[in-house]
């Protein structure tokens, strides 16, 4: 993390990291300059050249284009027209869908019309205060109802005489309630835990990947201002359980309030002696600490998040071995999302059988779903498993406009559109992937009748185009492909049958693909294939004309 440390704070001080800071840092920490150059071209946040001017990034994805409109960029760059020291950039999701359209003005996150986008970067208009979401709330996942019990679970377990005892219950109590891993993978948090415990080798990590980039995808955010002692509790019991002294919460740069947020947390822990070398008076000892991400999506995957901590380019590693026994510098490793950490705390305090209890039938526990699109309230919500996801709709206000509702993705962009015939699915893994896509982050998007699905789908694609590392041929070369070919029948209709290429792409990419990134790639514009083959869109791709939207 030296290096990569070393380089944000040059690109902070400087606005850039040039080619002589590069060299001065080559020789103070006695490292080839090569390598230094392959982190500064790797990773977006790094830039060769300062610019005095203003930045303004306007998210380009799914749901400000649908907020905002295609053209929306452009028409920032209009209402700027003639202004000074401004300097307007196309980005990929900034997790900021619950006030879609959004921007970034100097870091600071803004959104609304591009007439009111330019005054802030213009300096008409003041930049807004940051308006933490839903601080203060009594979040149903939280079991503490005032500040200064915070903690309390963790003290009741490390006061235990039968540590042992207690680290082997904490691992069955998790195993119990059924909890998965809420950041995609869905792997059963227990057998993480437990796998990391058992695994030879010392010194061993605890990471919390606070990574989301996946356009539609915010919840993390607001749960770390909401509940960040919920996470910073989890992760130290983590470590008392598996035997890690050292923590790291792996933030997106994108989130600049939040990281003040969470770092006040952090640092009232410190105050409360929940952190440190003598954890509530137990002996224990554990530090945590917060590493920003230089950028990326990639950076999302567990393995390429590890490279990046090794002040390596972020690309996924091979698996196996997988983080659990060989992680961060080879060192068994435990790695979960924001909302799997801070489920935690409530389970151990109120037991597995309780958090069961807050499920629909047999589905068990509570979930956290990110809402956007065309939907009269986006934002987040606590849900209980197995919610069907028009009741998720109903509960955020509908459609708006009296309008029908066309189709949803129900777990962010690496998840497949469904029809909306298909709303009454409950918001469980097994059940959406019986219908045909996958719960992923539960950034659930609400798509109106009217849309260009495949104009939807193909924005999808370019996002995965865009943040593709590049490191496996598949990934790089196919998504560029399919994108080309969607956008050349856009242009044109060329009267041929593009689907079975894009199949074969797919199909390709599903099973050659390193990492998960280019495995799910082309998965949203298949499934418009599957599910809306009645389209316009669908029916130029098709070579064919016709078709409805």
């Amino acid at each position: 993390m030296k290096l990569l440390k070393s380089m944000m704070a040059l690109q902070a001080r400087d606005g850039a990291i040039s080619d002589e800071a590069l060299n001065t840092l080559s020789k103070k920490e006695d490292v080839p300059l090569y390598r230094l150059e392959g982190l500064r071209s790797f990773y977006p946040v790094f830039k060769t050249t300062p610019s005095t001017a203003k930045r303004v990034q306007v998210c380009r994805d799914i749901v400000c284009r649908m907020r905002g409109g295609s053209d929306y960029c452009a028409r920032v760059r209009e209402a700027l027209a003639g202004a000074e020291d401004v300097e307007v950039e196309e980005v990929s999701c900034i997790g900021r869908c619950d006030s879609a359209p959004a921007a970034l003005v100097e870091e600071v996150p803004v959104s609304g019309d591009p007439e009111r986008v330019s005054a802030y970067a213009a300096g008409r208009l003041e930049l807004p205060a940051h308006q933490p979401a839903l601080t203060g709330e009594r979040w149903a996942t939280d079991p503490y109802s005032r500040d200064d019990e915070h903690y309390a679970t963790l003290g009741a377990y490390l006061a235990r005489d039968d540590a042992a005892q207690a680290r082997d219950e904490i691992i069955q109590t998790l195993k119990d309630s059924g909890l998965r891993g809420l950041g995609g993978a869905a792997f059963p948090a227990g057998m993480k835990w437990d796998f990391t415990r058992r695994a030879a080798g010392e010194p061993k990590y605890v990471i919390c990947n606070a990574d989301e980039s996946e356009p539609g995808t915010f919840k993390d955010r607001v749960i770390l201002e909401a509940n960040a002692h919920l996470l910073i509790e989890a992760m130290i019991l983590a470590g008392w359980v598996i035997g890690s002294h050292r923590g790291v919460i792996y933030l997106r740069h994108e989130y600049l309030p939040e990281r003040e947020t969470l770092q006040r947390a952090i640092d009232d822990a410190y105050q409360r002696g929940a952190l440190g070398a003598d954890v509530l008076g137990s002996g224990f000892a554990f530090e945590l600490e917060v590493f920003v991400s230089p950028g990326g999506y990639i950076l999302g995957e567990e393995t390429a998040l590890l490279e990046a901590l090794e002040d390596k380019r972020g690309e996924p590693r091979n698996k196996p071995p997988f983080p659990t026994n060989a992680g961060l510098w080879g060192k068994p490793t435990l790695m979960n999302n924001v909302e799997t950490f801070a489920a935690v705390p409530i389970i151990l305090a109120r037991g597995a059988q309780w958090w069961a209890d807050q499920g629909r039938d047999r589905h068990k526990g509570l979930k956290y779903v990110c809402v956007s699109g065309d939907v009269a309230k986006p934002g987040v919500y606590c849900i209980p498993w197995g919610m069907t996801v028009a009741e998720v709709l109903d509960l955020c206000g509908g459609v708006p406009g009296g309008k029908a509702l066309k189709a949803f993705s129900p777990g962010g962009s690496s998840t497949n559109f469904l029809p909306a015939k298909l709303a009454d699915v409950p918001m469980d893994f097994d059940a959406l992937a019986q219908a045909g896509s996958a719960m992923g982050t539960a950034a659930m998007v609400f798509v109106a009748e009217g849309r260009d699905m495949v104009g939807l789908a193909l924005s999808q694609v370019r996002f995965f185009r865009n943040e593709s590392c590049g490191k496996c041929v598949p990934c790089r070369v196919g998504s560029h492909k399919a994108v080309q070919i969607v956008e050349r029948c856009q242009a044109a209709p060329s009267g041929a049958d593009q689907y079975p290429v894009l199949e074969e792409l797919d199909a390709t990419l599903a099973k050659t693909s390193i990492c998960g990134l280019g495995q799910v790639a082309l998965g949203p514009l298949m499934s418009v294939f599957r599910f809306f083959p009645d389209e316009a869109g669908v029916a130029a791709l098709r070579g064919r004309a016709g078709g409805k939207t």
